[in-house]
């Protein structure tokens, strides 16, 4: 489970455009919590306060309690606008969380023992389909990352959904198919060596067509 990350902020005298465009003048970043059945709170965060939690890593997989002038809201981030010139955050959107409600959220894949996999020792690469997937889980037992273990797997194997350990309790949201999230390939000089016989096979098929396409108009 994910640490819970406790968050201090000021309420957002105001609303709309002209009110954001203010507290960022400041030195804040507008946001708002929203959810539970319960009016929305607008906010300001510090900009750098908030610069320092998302280079924390694991932003959007963060449970948040976060203090409004006293008044406390456990939250999940679900939104960040960012500025599109110099990527800096413009507004963030939090999600109040609904307690015994599970939410969809976006949990990263690691894979283990890629230094053991039969399939990489060979040679082959791990092609990466999906580098997160979306589950279902209860706020209290967010996972922070789905694994992955790649002891057995050859190359041309396909790494499916049903081959991770799932957390207690979570389930991907996807459940008509068996998903992959991987697969090992064959190294790339076998490839291009497979691609070259072939297109020389075509060079001398099609050499050969034109030779007897030829034969045929002395023949008439």
């Amino acid at each position: 489970m994910s640490d819970i990350v406790k968050m201090s902020v000021e309420p957002r005298p105001g609303v709309g455009k002209g009110a954001a465009r203010a507290a960022r003048r400041a030195g804040y970043v507008p946001g708002v919590i929203y959810g539970d059945k319960k009016d929305p709170v607008t906010i300001q965060i510090k900009n750098n306060q908030l610069l320092k939690t998302l280079n924390s890593g694991g932003f959007y997989t963060t449970i948040f309690d976060i203090d409004v002038a006293g008044e406390q809201h456990r939250v999940i981030p679900k939104d960040i606008q960012k500025n599109k010139l110099n990527g800096l955050p413009e507004h963030v959107d939090f999600m109040r969380l609904t307690k015994g409600a599970k939410i969809q959220v976006m949990i990263p894949v690691e894979f283990l023992n890629e230094d053991e996999c039969p399939g990489l020792k060979q040679g082959g690469t791990l092609n990466v389909v999906r580098h997160e997937v979306e589950l279902s889980v209860l706020p209290d037992n967010m996972p922070e990352n789905i694994q992955l273990d790649l002891i057995s797997f050859q190359i041309g194997d396909s790494i499916n959904i049903s081959d991770a350990v799932m957390p207690e309790g979570a389930e991907p949201t996807i459940t008509d198919r068996d998903f992959t999230i991987a697969t090992i390939i064959e190294p790339r000089a076998a490839v291009e060596e497979d691609d070259e016989e072939t297109t020389e096979t075509e060079v001398i098929e099609q050499n050969a067509d034109t030779v007897e396409g030829e034969g045929d108009q002395d023949d008439s």
